[in-house]
């Protein structure tokens, strides 16, 4: 794949599939803007990049916040010249809650950064692409997403809006060259993954119709597939990263 002269923007990049992502379309020629909330972690993912030869800077981010957004797409158009490409992947979840116990200032956070985040994200993204020539999104979305999982309410009303999006946008912007995707990954070795007890992340791969979980390389892959010209008739579609753990019977 190549993506010279492409400019992307990666959000949640300071780590796991975002980093991985955004390492992954450096490795092709884009010049990547890495966004994200902790600046320690997105420096040091620029930083790498620079050192493997790629080109990256970074913009301090906060998704849920429509103006941050704003200033975050004016940025990669100011500084590389453009914007052609972007991975929508900044999310949090939360601890598993029955329904009638969830607190509303943890539903609202959770949708607030994983709905109406990416929401504000798309929005601007392709208020620009609509006047420059089209372009491609891909956003995260989740096998939570696809089907049910139990106590995460908020996660799960995030994740199923977001498929949704997708294929609307999807629908609506093909007739401007614009291709609107998404990946539902399945249990990934993320950092976040790994500070849970190992017992649970054994527990989590025994779900795993593979038998193990997933890395972020390898939703990577997935996700700069489908920004590519490669995936140039794809759009409006999720597709399950996951060792077909959303196929499964197991729940």
């Amino acid at each position: 794949m190549n993506f010279d002269s492409k400019v992307a923007v990666v959000t949640g990049a300071a780590s796991g599939i975002g980093e991985a992502t955004a390492k992954r379309l450096a490795q092709y020629g884009a010049k990547v803007v890495i966004a994200d909330i902790d600046e320690d972690g997105a420096k040091r993912v620029a930083a790498e990049i620079a050192h493997s030869g790629g080109e990256a800077a970074f913009r301090r981010t906060d998704i849920a916040r429509e103006d941050d957004v704003t200033s975050l797409i004016a940025f990669a158009v100011s500084t590389y010249g453009g914007l052609h490409l972007a991975h929508n992947n900044a999310a949090i979840g939360h601890t598993p809650t029955p329904l009638h116990e969830l607190d509303t200032a943890t539903f609202d956070t959770v949708t607030g950064i994983g709905l109406r985040g990416t929401f504000f994200c798309m929005r601007a993204e392709i208020a620009h692409m609509i006047g420059h020539g089209g372009g491609a999104i891909v956003n995260t979305a989740s096998g939570a997403g696809l089907k049910a999982a139990a106590g995460l309410h908020a996660y799960v009303a995030t994740k199923h809006a977001v498929v949704g999006l997708t294929r609307n946008a999807g629908l609506d912007y093909a007739p401007y060259d614009i291709r609107v995707n998404a990946v539902a990954p399945g249990p990934i070795k993320t950092p976040q993954m790994a500070s849970y007890p190992q017992e649970l992340q054994d527990q989590w791969a025994r779900l795993i119709p593979m038998g193990r979980m997933g890395t972020t390389e390898e939703v990577a892959d997935v996700v700069t597939f489908l920004l590519s010209d490669a995936a140039g008739f794809v759009t409006g579609t999720t597709l399950e990263i996951d060792g077909a753990y959303v196929q499964s019977s197991t729940q």
